[in-house]
């Protein structure tokens, strides 16, 4: 009999952490972890699978590899996405350069004007526009597909993106575009909105479908070279709402991606959460880069209005906020003469200054190995020790400028960096009506349990937990996730006058779509679990909450308490349903985890 092992796999971007565990073998637990390789993520991953002596299974298809990638994230935020043609109705060429005016700055009386996300010598407008009841307000003609297809050969675009006006309502005028494009132009990636994201707000889903367009050929290069380097290894990747999706089913969705490494950290929470009977729990994620913070009441909250640099994203995903505080974070003098930390990171090459690699820049890494909460002659990742003396050396710079000893200035990027990250937490708890004095604090990530207990008194959490394999638990969270996918379809319709039933024949269409997918990656339909969730708003707001579906009595009463316990009051007014929600899901392997030694009976019996 085959041995059959899953390796999950969290590709950071200081580090990329191994977890691999053998299908029904206990105590088969095996953790590694390599220095990332920022230029080629792939060669990180083949250097860990080497490492771990892996590379025998992979080549003989038996080990299952589960991926978290931080390919997409960093594409978009450094602005290495590929050139991208976006078409949309005639008159709406400007969409995503008018965006929906908000400005970062409030009081500001002069902010520089961004750079729209495409220019717009390759915003092409055409016809094939419909109403808001999906009435056709301008038909598509012969004479618009050729036309459009003439512009777009003159473009030579590596992507194209289609979107066009209340295409959620009926794809035709969409697919019809797709169609002339794949016939009269050489392969090149195509977006349609009415796939991406087939929900109102043309401006959200502009941004959507540009960006699934513009990752396309970056991702797809990534996948296929890894999946070149692992032959016929089975491979599944993250996606930001925590399930995990088929390789070749990711390249179609690259926009899903966006938080695929921190997603298999939430994932591992949930999972802790049930294993140690807790329900409240604040999650802490502090790794090289960065510091991912979250709350979990019960379930992962997911958000459709998260944001990745100055995109609106408004796919599924996790609601988690990040900040540039890990354990690489650049410590410096500014102008003013006031020490700051971060959000510049050191990264993997070349790293803190105690890495030995070249690094000059203090960080929190070397203010920590300083202060002696770091072990210097241990060896660690890829065998490197940390040189204390180059610490020593690049805080002494700091303590130089500011006039304070090196002990007293190692601690002082260390306070600083406790309260960014605690003030990360105050924006996922406080401002959202949440005491996090009813949470557990669980920390996880390389740098998490150096700082988790002086969080967790800057928030006045009583209670804390770094859980064995932290250094490496995204990484475990790829292993107990589910595989699965999330459709959407826009109704927008007042409460008290929808029809029970009409309602339930929206939610079956999703639900056997949803099933045909996940048939079609080769699942059995039995196997496959089904949750239902809609969101909800008082009419006239520009805003909805997601909540779980029951009935339209007991919804409503779900929804006015959410809005009650995140906003501070609800009101005696009429709802509607905008969106309906349906996640399906193939529940992973059953797989177990080596027993810690004996633990108190309960969490509560110690404290921070």
């Amino acid at each position: 009999m085959n041995r059959q092992l899953i390796l999950g796999v969290d590709a950071g971007g200081t580090f990329t952490d191994f977890v691999c565990v053998e299908i029904g073998r206990e105590n088969s637990l095996n953790i590694h972890k390599t220095l990332s390789t920022p230029t080629a993520p792939e060669q990180a991953i083949m250097n860990g699978l080497r490492e771990m002596g892996l590379t025998a299974f992979a080549e003989q298809g038996s080990l299952n590899i589960i991926h978290g990638s931080t390919v997409a994230t960093n594409a978009t935020l450094e602005g290495k996405l590929a050139r991208t043609v976006f078409i949309t109705n005639r008159g709406f060429g400007d969409m995503l350069k008018l965006a929906r005016q908000t400005r970062p700055k409030l009081y500001a009386l002069e902010f520089p004007p961004k750079d729209p996300p495409v220019p717009p010598e390759l915003c092409f407008e055409t016809g094939g526009r419909l109403a808001a009841d999906g009435a056709v307000v301008e038909p598509l003609t012969e004479e618009d597909l050729e036309a459009l297809a003439l512009k777009i050969l003159g473009a030579n675009p590596e992507a194209v993106a289609i979107n066009l006006l209340f295409s959620f309502l009926d794809d035709g005028f969409e697919r019809a575009i797709e169609e002339r494009i794949r016939k009269t132009i050489a392969p090149v990636f195509v977006s349609r909105s009415s796939e991406v994201l087939p929900v109102y707000k043309e401006y959200e889903r502009g941004i959507a479908t540009w960006l699934n367009a513009a990752l396309g050929p970056v991702v797809n290069g990534y996948l296929k070279r890894l999946q070149a380097e692992l032959g016929d290894c089975p491979l599944q990747i993250m996606q930001s709402s925590g399930e995990t999706i088929a390789a070749e089913k990711a390249q179609e969705a690259t926009v899903n991606l966006l938080l695929s490494g921190p997603a298999g950290g939430l994932t591992a929470i949930q999972f802790l959460g049930k294993q140690i009977g807790v329900e409240k729990i604040i999650s802490f994620d502090m790794g090289g880069t960065s510091t991912d913070v979250a709350l979990l009441d019960r379930e992962i909250n997911m958000t459709t209005e998260g944001i990745i640099g100055c995109y609106p994203i408004g796919v599924p995903m996790v609601d988690m906020h990040t900040i540039g505080a890990g354990g690489g974070s650049i410590a410096f003098i500014d102008s003013g003469g006031m020490l700051q930390v971060g959000p510049r990171s050191a990264g993997a090459d070349p790293g803190p200054a105690c890495y030995g690699k070249g690094g000059k820049d203090a960080t929190v890494t070397d203010a920590n190995l300083v202060l002696g909460r770091l072990i210097h002659d241990v060896a660690f990742a890829d065998n490197m020790k940390l040189d204390k003396q180059l610490a020593v050396s690049a805080i002494e710079k700091l303590a130089n400028q500011i006039g304070l000893p090196i002990g007293e200035t190692a601690l002082g990027v260390v306070r600083i960096a406790t309260e960014h990250m605690a003030g990360a937490i105050r924006l996922i708890s406080v401002n959202r009506g949440y005491d996090p004095k009813e949470f557990l604090l669980a920390s996880f990530g390389g740098a998490g349990g150096l700082h988790v207990c002086s969080v967790a008194e800057a928030m006045q959490m009583s209670h804390a937990i770094v859980p064995a394999y932290s250094g490496v638990f995204s990484a475990l969270g790829m292993l107990v996730a589910d595989q699965g996918r999330q459709f959407t379809r826009t109704v927008s319709a007042a409460l008290k006058k929808l029809q029970p039933e009409n309602l339930e024949k929206q939610f079956e269409k999703l639900v056997r779509h949803g099933k045909e997918q996940l048939v079609g990656e080769h699942f059995l339909v039995e196997n496959l679990v089904v949750k239902r969730s809609v969101d909800m708003r008082y009419i006239g707001q520009s805003y909805t909450l997601n909540v779980p579906w029951d009935d339209l009595r007991n919804t409503e009463e779900a929804f006015k308490t959410l809005h009650q316990t995140r906003y501070g009051y609800a009101l005696q007014a009429d709802t509607e349903i905008v969106n309906l929600r349906v996640k399906v899901v193939h529940h992973g392997p059953q797989v177990t985890f080596p027993e810690i030694a004996a633990e108190p009976d309960s969490y509560g019996e110690k404290s921070t």
